[in-house]
């Protein structure tokens, strides 16, 4: 039975803007059901979008049939008047456009705030430079596994405004905050988390003190029912402390939750052992320490220990993908720059076969020789990359043609074939490009999926 209250509360929000201006800032795939349900419920709508006409989608077109007045192009905020402002998350709340609307009186809020506003369940959110998805989906996974109705959304993929009126009372809405969603936010969660904090997204907020204090956002307004969970290990968010009740996690010292001789454990007693965690790398078992914390008290630890054992990691993120004939297959095409890449190669302890090379987005690749040179075994390169990739492997003083077998494909498939052939019982294969996809592939989720379909076809 669904939830009534929540259907009359988005129609009483909805009611309040029957005959108002809406500006919608920004038309990307997260934006479009707010405009299908604003015109759903007879609201004034333009839609603001950079995107030249002859550009757009059929999914854009679709909304200018249903009503939305369309302002697109290289001056699409030219000429716009609203009463009210949905701001696209990645448009800072002070861009020039915006404060010039608000001077003449348009008030901003974004899909999220309003979210937050008319929700009717418990709020779990998560945010941090680093780990903020992983974290969010095992929180979401460790409430399924005990039998619990969960709306995952956010900085995920999911808008979960349009939803509101499937949602029940006794239901979970587990949330992944970005900072420029958390920038105007004036609500905060039931639960939050904050996985840690480094230097980030510097070319779009003013300066390192903007950022976190935008990250504060998340527990700012909670009430002392509120529950922050913190990164002891992380200098940042280890001074920070909640309105409510404040824990903090640790992968190095002794904490409310922390790691202690390969098991995870809360005030001193056994949750979790580090071994029975499916997914490699310390940056999970820091993740997986955030999302046991914020589920205590709703979660069994023996459903944490059955979702480790069983959870392949999110998709396209060192995502295992089978393991056949003694070889582990995973799917890293994120990993659409030398960073990433770093980040997989160092997440295993023994030196694996990697995949690698895309699309040139005309950035250096000499930071990617020495971890190649010391965690791999065997290198198959495709794509417009793969030459600056050997190239930063041979010019690197440890490398050693004996010990490192590099191989060119040409493209894509051929290096995934040339990679299975090449493995043996024991092997890992790490496809991890380190470059954007968009030589062969649309995105990296294209190119991921693609992989998959490969591997599974064995």
């Amino acid at each position: 039975m669904r939830y009534d209250a929540v259907q009359s509360a988005l129609e009483q929000y909805a009611t309040r803007l029957r005959g108002k201006r809406i500006a919608v800032l920004g038309l990307g795939v997260s934006n479009r059901p707010l405009v299908r349900l604003l015109l759903q419920y007879g609201c004034q709508v333009s839609g603001c979008d950079r995107t030249p006409r002859e550009k757009l989608d059929q999914e854009v077109l679709e909304l200018e049939k249903a009503g939305c007045r369309l302002h697109v192009g290289e001056d699409y905020l030219e000429g716009v008047e609203a009463d009210l402002l949905f701001r696209t998350p990645g448009m800072h709340p002070n861009h020039p456009a915006i404060e010039r609307m608000r001077a003449r009186g348009s008030k901003v809020t974004s899909e999220m705030e309003v979210f937050f506003e008319l929700c009717p369940c418990t709020t779990l959110a998560v945010t941090g430079s680093d780990g903020k998805t992983t974290t969010t989906t095992l929180i979401s996974e460790f409430l399924k596994a005990s039998g619990k109705t969960v709306w995952l959304g956010g900085n995920i993929g999911t808008p979960l405004l349009p939803l509101l009126d499937q949602m029940e009372q006794r239901d979970f809405a587990v949330v992944e905050l970005s900072s420029f969603q958390l920038m105007d936010m004036v609500r905060s969660p039931s639960r939050a988390v904050i996985t840690n904090l480094a230097p980030n997204h510097l070319d779009i907020h003013k300066d390192m003190d903007e950022y976190v204090d935008a990250k504060k956002n998340i527990f700012r307004y909670q009430d002392e029912q509120g529950l922050l969970i913190l990164n002891a290990d992380n200098p940042i968010t280890a001074s920070f402390r909640g309105n409510g009740a404040t824990r903090f996690f640790s992968r190095t010292g002794k904490a409310h939750l922390w790691l202690k001789d390969g098991v995870i454990c809360r005030e001193g007693e056994p949750v979790l052992p580090v071994k029975d965690i499916l997914i490699p790398g310390v940056h999970n078992i820091e993740n997986y320490l955030a999302a046991i914390a914020m589920v205590e008290g709703l979660v069994e630890d023996d459903v944490i220990r059955r979702v480790a054992k069983t959870f392949g990691g999110v998709e396209h993120r060192i995502e295992l993908v089978r393991e056949k004939d003694g070889v582990r297959f995973y799917n890293d095409s994120i990993a659409s720059s030398p960073s990433r890449t770093i980040a997989g190669l160092r997440s295993f302890p023994e030196k694996v076969i990697l995949i690698a090379g895309g699309y040139d987005k005309h950035i250096p690749y000499d930071v990617l020789g020495p971890e190649i040179c010391a965690h791999v075994k065997k290198l198959f390169l495709g794509g417009a990359t793969g030459e600056k990739i050997r190239a930063a492997v041979e010019s690197c003083p440890d490398y050693d043609p004996d010990q490192l077998e590099i191989t060119d494909c040409g493209s894509f498939d051929p290096a995934v074939q040339a990679a299975v052939q090449a493995a043996q019982p024991g092997d890992v294969v790490l496809m991890s490009p380190a470059s954007a996809a968009f030589d062969q592939f649309k995105n990296f989720m294209v190119r991921g999926d693609h992989f998959k379909k490969l591997i599974k076809e064995l």
